[in-house]
């Protein structure tokens, strides 16, 4: 490589540019363009193409060729014209020798006839290599002559094949895009069915997840009451067992009763047959419940820490009472005695 060439190469690689960046720029074959850069000019076409290459390429690259030409005209051949002379130089050269000869025959007449003979053959054929010499030289002119349109015919081929290759490959860029971006389009959509799926399943969990909270609340809280109830239910049978209750007075309408044996005083009222006045009151007059009990409905009142309880009924059939769980009977017929007055006198066990 020639100190031309790596200059030219430097200067192209720092552009970012590569030989086919190049051919495309200045129409000049890339094996040129590296022979340029290598310094093997021997596959140009001629000297003279080699000149007119390198200016091209530094003018595709930015570089003043005047300057390039003078800085490295060690490493540029000279044009055809300059060639000529010495070519001319050698063609009289060879001239001479016939005069040479001639002078020769001249001095030695003394010769035979023959050597004369002789020597106008050789001059002869020495005149005959001339002349091929001289054709030769313009079939070569005019072979570098016929190269360069050769050279821009396969440029402008080349440059063809470049603008088809280019527009098939724009138009197979094209291809996949399109299919890229339907392939994002597809990503996108499965990302998103997916994303639904996730938050409907999310939902459903969460919906899960409340119902069985809600059916843990219930069953517990069943639980409890169920518990409650029976611990109720174990504490009247327990109290019913020395629980008594019993008749003190009877008079027009109002009865008084007593309740001992046991450490709970609850009272429940239930009417089944129709609404009635229910009025529920302690020794001091405090009312508990002063309203209608409507029918099928119940009423509970712990009175535990009362000494007495006064139960006005307005309604009397088809009400039932119950002391701590179990059913007592009212003091009058209910047929005959429709509005009644329960009076209930409590005293604890532990009191007893």
């Amino acid at each position: 490589m020639t100190e031309l060439g790596q200059r030219l190469r430097q200067e192209r690689e720092s552009k970012g540019l590569s030989l086919e960046d190049l051919q495309k720029l200045t129409k000049i074959q890339k094996r040129y363009l590296l022979g340029i850069e290598e310094g093997n000019y021997e596959v140009m076409p001629g000297k003279f193409y080699v000149r007119a290459f390198i200016k091209q390429y530094c003018e595709a690259i930015g570089l003043d060729t005047d300057a390039i030409f003078e800085e490295y005209k060690s490493d540029i051949p000279s044009t055809q014209t300059e060639d000529m002379p010495q070519q001319l130089s050698r063609v009289r050269s060879r001239k001479e020798i016939p005069q040479h000869t001639k002078g020769v025959s001249k001095a030695y007449d003394y010769l035979p006839t023959v050597l004369v003979v002789a020597g106008v053959v050789v001059v002869g054929i020495i005149i005959w290599v001339i002349a091929q010499n001289i054709v030769s030289d313009k079939n070569k002119e005019q072979a570098n002559q016929e190269a360069p349109n050769s050279e821009v015919q396969q440029s402008n081929t080349q440059e063809e094949t470049n603008e088809t290759t280019a527009k098939n490959d724009n138009s197979k860029s094209e291809d996949e895009q399109s299919a890229a971006d339907k392939k994002e389009q597809e990503k996108e959509k499965a990302e998103k069915e997916k994303e639904k799926e996730k938050a409907a399943k999310e939902k459903a969990e969460k919906e899960k997840a409340e119902k069985e909270k809600e059916k843990e609340k219930a069953a517990k809280e069943k639980a409890e009451k169920e518990k409650a109830e029976k611990e109720k239910a174990e504490k009247e049978k327990k109290d019913s067992g020395k629980q008594e209750y019993k008749e003190v007075q009877k008079t027009g309408r109002s009865a008084t009763y007593a309740l001992s044996g046991t450490d709970a005083f609850n009272l429940e009222v239930t009417s089944t047959q129709a609404d009635t006045w229910l009025d529920v009151k302690n020794g001091k007059g405090n009312a508990f419940f002063s309203s209608i009990l409507k029918k099928g409905e119940t009423k509970e009142f712990d009175l535990t820490k009362e000494t007495e309880a006064r139960v006005n009924i307005g309604y009397s059939p088809g009400v039932e009472l119950k002391v701590n769980g179990k059913a007592v009977d009212l003091p009058f017929d209910a047929s005959k005695q429709v509005r009644q007055v329960v009076t209930i006198q409590y005293q604890p066990a532990e009191a007893q």
